[in-house]
């Protein structure tokens, strides 16, 4: 064969794989108002920098007829290219070619795409939408999904992984994407379980739809396994590339400065009324948090998940930062079992890979009740507390209003390795509120009095309590707070602290591993 000929079969050959399982699948892709694998790959990747890996091959499986048909690329493609000019690592599920389904080799390309990620140290991002196991292949299949699962477990903390789920995700395909770090989710067209709704439906008896089971909203606001609820394609894929710019490519680098073009020095008169004369009046933290950043740009992590917590990422200065807050607008902006795990998991991610953590404090408390001590409140409580003390990245911390009892132990205080911990005057720092601190400290002396005299009693004591408690200034003179700061310079603050602790080195006793209480 002549050259220009065997040149000619190479070019034939890879028009061949790029069609995937043809044609008129392609077209039923997108009549579902999906994207193909390699349109997501050409909207996620800068533009001419995609390299593929392994186009050619093919499954090797001949049981059920199965050798009859093959298709190049066996339904994932796979690949390396840039995101901003760096460099990242990519697996695209392709549901065009057998339902997107896993085989023995599909698993190998995928597994080959993760070694070369976590050789060279740059991040991992998979686009899912699969049918799950090729169930021709039987036990091949799972023991593919096992070598994945291990990549992923060893890349943990080492490179960033990103899921981002297209369509179907049920079965054994669904823990790679739990064990990554962020998990995105298309609204009606994705979903994710262990068991569909038929098996349930056999099994239980239970009658529920694949999107009440195993649906972007379900997750996105019930389970929580979904860090991000999308509307469509292009909107997950923005959000991949929004992350990644927040994070390092991997745990031994630096995350990226960027330019800032907003004063460091920006003064916000309006942080100076925001906190509302009565102690029990909600405002929206989300308003503190737009007003410190740089150009009020905040990236919130699971919006839809116990909202009573705010996770997520900005820049300050043009330094990366991870930002944990209470927010007061949405159950007071207690502590429960939800918010404990969203925040602690967030918190070891940043710790993971190198982003300074600023803390907004506004908590009453934990919540209190036996759903919460059933459903095991103080182990999940401790996931937090033990998420903040085993961190060793910087850690800014402002109190602006309660900060009561565990709970404040809990929100990085300067006990658990708090670097910096500021305070607003409107700061109340204490074991609990003053109500409930009367009647512990005075109970049985009320019970002695009239209602008129408990009354008269009551508002003397509270006076007196909030005196010594309603105010920073006791915390402070014990060290515990480093400084009151004026709330409408807390953007300049938190930028002199942060670039004060960029040498900070500090490092855990040494250890196989912790035992964080899960």
């Amino acid at each position: 064969m002549a050259s220009q000929d065997k040149i000619k079969k190479l070019i034939d050959l890879r028009a061949e794989a790029k069609l995937g399982g043809g044609e008129k699948r392609i077209v039923s892709q997108h009549k579902k108002g999906k994207c193909t694998a390699r349109e997501r790959i050409d909207m996620l990747l800068d533009e001419g920098s995609f390299e593929e890996f392994d186009m050619f091959v093919t499954h090797r499986c001949t049981n059920f007829g199965m050798e009859k048909t093959k298709f190049l690329g066996d339904g994932v493609v796979t690949g390396q290219g840039t995101v901003d000019g760096r460099l990242i690592f990519v697996f695209s599920q392709d549901f065009t070619v057998f339902g997107g389904s896993l085989s023995e080799t599909f698993a190998q390309k995928i597994c080959k795409v993760m070694d070369m990620a976590m050789k060279v140290g740059a991040p991992c991002i998979g686009l899912n939408d699969s049918g799950g196991a090729r169930i021709q292949e039987g036990v091949t299949a799972l023991a593919g999904y096992a070598e994945i699962f291990q990549r992923n477990i060893m890349a943990s903390g080492v490179i960033p992984q990103i899921s981002a789920i297209f369509g179907p995700c049920a079965g054994g395909a669904v823990y790679s994407p739990a064990l990554t770090d962020f998990i995105m989710m298309t609204e009606e067209k994705s979903y994710m379980f262990v068991t569909g709704p038929k098996v349930v439906k056999t099994v239980t008896g239970e009658d529920i739809t694949t999107e009440d089971l195993g649906g972007a909203h379900m997750h996105a606001s019930k389970s929580g396994v979904s860090h991000f609820k999308l509307e469509d394609e292009e909107e997950g894929i923005m959000i991949i590339r929004k992350l990644l710019s927040f994070m390092p490519s991997n745990n031994l680098e630096e995350p990226p400065l960027a330019d800032c073009n907003d004063p460091i020095d920006r003064m916000e008169d309006v942080l100076n009324e925001i906190i509302p004369e009565n102690p029990n009046m909600p405002y929206d933290m989300k308003d503190v948090i737009y007003s410190m950043v740089d150009n009020a740009e905040f990236l919130e992590v699971h919006r839809h998940y116990a909202k009573n917590i705010l996770v997520g990422f900005s820049r300050m200065g043009g330094m990366p930062v991870g930002i944990v807050a209470n927010q007061p607008n949405f159950l007071a902006g207690v502590l429960d079992i939800e918010s404990s795990r969203k925040a602690a998991r967030f918190i070891r991610f940043c710790d993971c890979f190198n982003i300074p953590i600023l803390t907004l404090v506004d908590v009453p408390g934990f919540l209190p009740g036996s759903g919460q001590e059933f459903g095991g409140i103080i182990t999940h409580g401790a996931k937090l507390m033990f998420a903040y003390g085993e961190a060793t990245v910087p850690k800014v911390t402002i109190t602006l209003r309660k900060s009561y009892g565990g709970a404040h132990d809990v929100m990085s205080c300067k006990q658990l390795r708090g670097d910096l911990n500021y305070a607003w005057p409107s700061a109340e720092i204490a074991v609990m509120g003053a109500k409930g601190a009367i009647e512990v400290l005075h109970g049985r002396k009320m019970m002695e009095l009239s209602d008129d005299e408990k009354v008269a009693f009551i508002n003397e004591q509270e006076i007196e309590y909030n005196e010594k408690f309603a105010n920073p200034y006791n915390a402070a003179s014990y060290g515990y707070i480093d400084d009151v700061i004026e709330p409408r310079n807390t953007r300049f603050r938190v930028i002199r602290a942060f670039q004060s602790l960029q040498t900070k080195k500090q490092s855990n006793p040494a250890k196989k591993h912790s035992n964080i209480p899960l």
